[in-house]
């Protein structure tokens, strides 16, 4: 097989964009789905709120989903669905992709570059320790969405849910909606995890309570789910004796965080975030192994697709450089770090050997404040700084950095002063 320029693994808006963005008639192109279809996780996503930032109107997933789709077709693309990437592996610079497809079997595909926009997957109650048995009942809330929305199967009548990421939210709204009674929700964290407006409209809308500082601390049931009891905690995530509530109830949902989907580039050993559980990546987006992007929820956790097109639509431009133009790393690179109240930054290095012009970092705070102020940083010079208002660690921020301000080499930091909590 003649080999491609660049393949694209995962086909969801990540994946959709950077084809777009990537194409070029003198390219061979490749984008591998390994479900039946291209959208991602957007196909179960029947709920609206997708679309204001990026085609300025308010969409649901599947909405979204197939306006991208639309975009890239016709462009002469290579499509593989039902393909599953096992592992990457590089060599004489050039990737071998080793993949499954449905009715091809197994084979190798080879590459100059590779742009991994995988997405991401959730926390299940083995990641969190959960305590007690397992019985029947127990599942991650996107199996849940899966299960109700698209094979149209209601798992449970009496629902508690842990965590209070967008995902948890929006079927407890969801559950709701469809006859089952959601008696609550618990966030281990003094804070919740998902936005604003999903606090307001699943929760709230619906008098449904949020037990914040709280976490499951006993499960009960034998073959089946029969109840939970939820704990108080302290400020070291200790259960408070005597805070203990008590839940009879078929379903628990998990809402407990999501990680970036790389597993199948183990074989590479690329910079790993700590933070985001993603690639450590320069503000072209490629990661420490050259030729190698990383876009989206493969790179790290977004709170709105929006944001995932456009920086998928970034990385598909820079990979489509690094061919055309032969545009190689320089290595001449400013890292930029979190400093106080700020949990991580994206990109993690700049590039000096780039002529860009500017740069949008995206970051996430680690607490709550009505008022406050980001600080940026060279060393110890302050560069500038900007006033911020209703910031919650579950909404990304970003700001953008000028060449023209940039003054050394030194590090660049970011951090947050909380004015008014």
């Amino acid at each position: 097989m003649k080999p491609y320029d660049i393949v694209i693994i995962g086909g969801g808006a990540g994946g959709v964009a950077a084809l777009k963005s990537a194409y070029d008639e003198s390219l061979r192109i490749l984008l591998i789905e390994r479900d039946k279809t291209l959208g991602g996780i957007l196909k179960q996503c029947i709920h609206n709120g997708f679309g204001l930032h990026h085609y300025k109107e308010e969409l649901t997933g599947p909405e979204y989903a197939e306006r991208g789709i639309r975009e890239i077709e016709g462009l002469g693309a290579d499509v593989l669905v039902d393909t599953t990437v096992m592992d990457v592996n590089k060599e004489n610079g050039r990737f071998s992709i080793n993949v499954i497809n449905t009715d091809k079997g197994a084979f190798t595909l080879e590459s100059k570059a590779v742009i991994l926009s995988s997405g991401c997957y959730e926390r299940t109650s083995g990641a969190i320790q959960l305590p007690g048995d397992r019985p029947a009942g127990i599942m991650p809330a996107g199996s849940a969405q899966r299960y109700l929305n698209i094979d149209g199967y209601l798992v449970g009548r009496k629902v508690f849910i842990l965590g209070s990421g967008d995902i948890g939210l929006i079927m407890a709204r969801r559950m709701r909606l469809e006859g089952a009674d959601v008696l609550g929700v618990a966030e281990l964290m003094p804070h919740s995890n998902g936005l604003t407006r999903n606090i307001v409209q699943c929760l709230h809308d619906f008098d449904i309570p949020l037990y914040l500082s709280h976490t499951v601390t006993d499960i009960r049931g034998e073959s089946v789910l029969e109840g939970i009891t939820i704990s108080e905690v302290d400020e070291q995530f200790n259960a408070i004796e005597g805070s203990e509530k008590h839940f009879e109830v078929d379903t628990l949902l998990l809402s407990v965080g999501l990680i970036p989907d790389i597993g199948m580039f183990d074989s590479l050993k690329f910079d790993i975030s700590p933070k985001t559980n993603g690639a450590i990546v320069d503000h072209t987006y490629q990661t420490s192994i050259e030729g190698l992007f990383a876009c989206g929820n493969a790179l790290h956790v977004h709170d709105l697709v929006d944001f995932v097109t456009e920086e998928a639509t970034k990385a598909g431009k820079q990979a489509k450089d690094y061919i055309l133009k032969n545009k190689k790393r320089s290595h001449n690179t400013i890292d930029l770090t979190p400093k106080g109240n700020i949990s991580y930054l994206l990109p993690q290095k700049l590039d000096m050997g780039d002529a860009f012009e500017e740069v949008t970092v995206s970051f996430r705070t680690t607490t709550n404040a009505m008022t406050g102020k980001f600080h940026v940083y060279q060393g110890d010079t302050l560069l500038f700084t900007k006033k911020a208002k209703f910031i919650v660690p579950a909404e990304m921020e970003k700001l953008t950095i000028k060449r023209d301000q940039l003054i050394n080499k030194d590090p660049i930091n970011i951090e947050f002063e909380v004015i008014n909590v």
